[in-house]
């Protein structure tokens, strides 16, 4: 009897991300996905269940990667001013691959409103504690608004900027909730 084969569903999520940067929402079928990634449809909904399932998967894999980036910049009990400064700080380290894999999401999540309220239900994690009305807090929250604006701007490719105008963006951002000595 031989060894039973077992999928990598990163390398599946990998694959399916791949066929909607370059082909769109449409490209996504459960089909393509086995195609793609080598394997067969049944394997695929072995592993996923449906597509609706396999697109759960893809938008949790996004958040928990970006979530993590942000968990690298703040500690376990950051106030609103550290957790807006991580949030900025890891918005402006995200690399091509990473911003062309969120267009590709972003276009999947435009196929239906469920979708949609995973992200939401996340944001209002980010932005509930940005409802005060002190100061401190609408500079926090308009720091996250601006450097969420600025990474969805250039991922979709809306404009072009290099590396250094990249950073100036992200410096301006930090000095919204940093004082001006602490602005990396």
């Amino acid at each position: 009897m031989g060894r039973r084969r077992t999928i990598d569903r990163e390398s599946v999520l990998d694959s399916a991300e791949q066929l909607v940067q370059k082909g769109g929402a449409t490209a996504l079928t459960l089909d393509a996905v086995a195609k793609a990634a080598g394997i067969t449809k049944g394997g695929l909904q072995y592993c996923f269940g449906n597509k609706d399932d396999l697109i759960t998967a893809m938008i949790d894999r996004w958040i928990a990667a970006f979530d993590l980036e942000i968990a690298k910049y703040m500690g376990p009990k950051a106030s609103l001013a550290e957790r807006a400064r991580a949030y900025v700080m890891a918005c402006r380290q995200i690399d091509a691959a990473t911003q062309a894999r969120m267009v590709g999401m972003l276009i999947t999540l435009l196929q239906s409103p469920k979708y949609l309220n995973r992200i939401r239900e996340w944001y209002a994690g980010w932005f509930g504690d940005c409802n005060a009305t002190s100061e401190d807090t609408h500079q926090a929250r308009t720091a996250i608004f601006a450097a969420e604006g600025a990474f969805l701007l250039r991922s979709f490719g809306f404009i072009a900027m290099d590396q250094s105008g990249w950073d100036t963006v992200f410096t301006d951002c930090l000095r919204l909730i940093t004082p001006q000595a602490e602005t990396p």
